[in-house]
């Protein structure tokens, strides 16, 4: 059994990844119309056709389409969504309504593990200025995935979460000093700066460097670089300060670095059948020889 992962589009203008194993399709956010979302299908080899659930990590408008909801809608797939974010999109959209009508949506809980076909996905809390806001740990036979974007500072439970993962796919956000420069209000500087906003490339770095700190080596085959602001970071600037963290822990992984406008090349892992899944001891409050 493979799973495959690919980032479709990933800046502040629209995010949406895919992962597949066994023919079944999942969508991580929804915030490219249907249209950009089939192309970067069929770029990972796939369609529409195999998509058959979504996982909404919080509700800012670059992480959900009205059009793609429609989609959703119209091929009977199901989102996945906090139920705050329930409660926020049912009021904003008609589409989302729908949706519930058609019995389409199911609430997730933080911390609660989800069954998805081959996957189990465990949701955990990220801190973003959209409540609730969260990334996923997502594994099977085939793997497994730790995803998540927008947030302005990390913890160790976040961080417990994404070790022992064969992809990391985590926010990269901005280089501090373009940010300051960028001539951008001066609130909207302080927002992507703060605890509750983005994570720029230093603080990703420790983030990474901490995971892999706590990651048997070698187990992490890719690292994927999330959300790069297009005004405010290089990508060189991001490759460099994961490149170094991979580097201080002695580990392998290959770097990618998500674009907006293009899907990322596909990754791929595979483990032997039977192999047993680990992911109960990752939503535990502890983990045995964690390295503070």
């Amino acid at each position: 059994m493979t799973l495959r992962f690919c980032v479709l589009g990933s800046s502040s203008s629209g995010n949406a990844s895919y992962l597949e194993a066994d023919g079944f399709g999942v969508l991580l956010d929804v915030g490219l119309g249907p249209r950009r979302v089939a192309k970067g299908l069929a770029a990972a080899g796939a369609g529409w056709e195999r998509v058959r659930a979504a996982m909404l990590t919080h509700t800012h408008s670059d992480h959900w389409t009205r059009n793609t909801l429609k989609q959703l809608l119209r091929r009977g797939i199901t989102l996945y969504c906090h139920r705050q974010h329930a409660e926020t999109l049912r009021r904003h959209s008609m589409r989302f309504q729908a949706l519930e009508a058609a019995n389409l949506v199911r609430a997730y809980e933080a911390f609660a593990p989800i069954e998805l076909g081959p996957f189990q996905c465990v949701p955990f809390p990220v801190s973003h200025d959209d409540e609730p806001t969260c990334g996923f740990r997502i594994e099977g036979a085939a793997g497994t995935v730790s995803y998540a974007t927008d947030l302005g500072s990390w913890s160790q439970s976040v961080a417990r979460h994404l070790c022992e993962a064969d992809i990391v796919a985590v926010e990269f956000n901005h280089d501090v000093a373009m940010e300051r420069a960028s001539g951008r209000p001066r609130m909207l500087i302080e927002r992507v700066l703060g605890d509750r906003g983005h994570l720029s490339n230093d603080q990703a770095a420790r983030l990474l460097a901490h995971v892999l700190r706590n990651t048997e080596p070698g187990r992490t085959r890719h690292v994927v670089l999330l959300h790069l602001s297009r005004e405010c970071n290089d990508p060189r600037l991001a490759h460099a300060a994961a490149a170094a963290a991979l580097r201080r822990h002695g580990q392998g992984a290959e770097i990618h670095v998500a674009r907006h406008n293009a899907p990322s090349a596909v990754l791929t892992t595979g483990r032997r059948p039977g192999a047993r899944c680990r992911l109960a001891s990752m939503v535990q409050p502890w983990l045995p020889g964690w390295n503070d």
